[in-house]
């Protein structure tokens, strides 16, 4: 199978800031490798078996410490499993899965299982959250709860948008390596400057193959199909998934939605202050 990295020089670049990452947040985590029906995916695991376990799911062009990053403090009242999602920019298989069945369900499903989790809560953002809902669509079995931040699969937003504060943007990047464009990618995306992804980014853009497939939306029957309760945050700002227009379709089509909440300042990446309350609320839920 032909690599998703364009080098072996870039590939090195970009896990040397993987590892930084996750030297940088300083807490007690270990490594594990489970294979797969669709390869080896790499977890990040904390060291505490006594506390309940949840699974965090990072979004597109990420890796396994921006998910913990993002969801810091569930580590003091969980086992926190992060999953390097296949086909990212991280240690797990480069093998790109379809996001037209439920193939990145049936992998999720074999990690849990690899893992031996049971009643595991789930949490994820962005892609994450397709990836998420992508198992529920599955299975439900041994999932106890759902917290999806920004979600994939629920809407799409306005594809000029898209195109011109997105797209073109990384574009010109990729093309001149010019900074001030991935800075305007970053200004159309993220809440706050993230100096980590300004650095993860500008590496990816340029030395990874990315997925510029058209993300689906989930129909009614498969959402209707789905019983684990479900949390939605929708960020009121986000042009990739517009939160006001996600949360009226979810009401709509989810039988097993708890509760919603909309952040009001947020564009699609959300800052650490919304990140605490998103681990607040789950930490509540328990």
């Amino acid at each position: 199978m032909e690599s998703l990295y364009k080098s072996e020089t870039g590939k090195a670049e970009i896990l040397n800031l993987y590892d930084k990452k996750l030297k940088d947040l300083n807490n007690n985590y270990h490594n594990k490798t489970v294979e797969t029906t669709f390869g080896k995916t790499n977890i990040i695991i904390t060291e505490d078996v006594s506390k309940p376990p949840i699974l965090i799911v990072h979004g597109s062009n990420g890796c396994a410490p921006i998910a913990l990053e993002t969801y810091s403090g569930l580590e003091l009242h969980f086992q926190v499993f992060a999953v390097d999602v296949l086909a990212q920019p991280n240690k797990s298989a480069e093998t790109r899965l379809s996001m037209k069945n439920v193939d990145y369900g049936r992998w999720l499903h074999e990690v849990i299982d690899n893992l031996a989790l049971k009643n595991v809560t789930l949490a994820g953002f962005s892609f994450g959250g397709l990836v998420i809902l992508k198992a529920l669509e599955f299975k439900d079995a041994n999932i106890k709860e759902v917290f999806l931040t920004a979600p994939a699969y629920i809407v799409n937003g306005n594809p000029l948008k898209a195109l011109l504060k997105v797209f073109i943007p990384m574009k010109r990047y990729m093309r001149t390596k010019k900074s001030k464009y991935i800075e305007h990618f970053l200004n159309g995306l993220f809440t706050e400057k993230d100096a980590f992804a300004l650095e993860f980014l500008s590496k990816v853009f340029l030395h990874f193959k990315m997925d510029f497939t058209p993300v689906p939306v989930i129909n009614r029957s498969e959402a209707n199909s789905i019983k684990t309760p479900l949390t939605l945050i929708a960020a009121k700002n986000d042009l990739m998934f517009p939160g006001n227009k996600m949360i009226i379709r979810a009401n709509k089509i989810f039988p097993s939605l708890k509760r919603t909440i909309l952040l009001e300042q947020s564009k699609h990446v959300q800052n650490t202050t919304d990140n605490n309350r998103i681990v607040n609320l789950i930490l509540g839920a328990q």
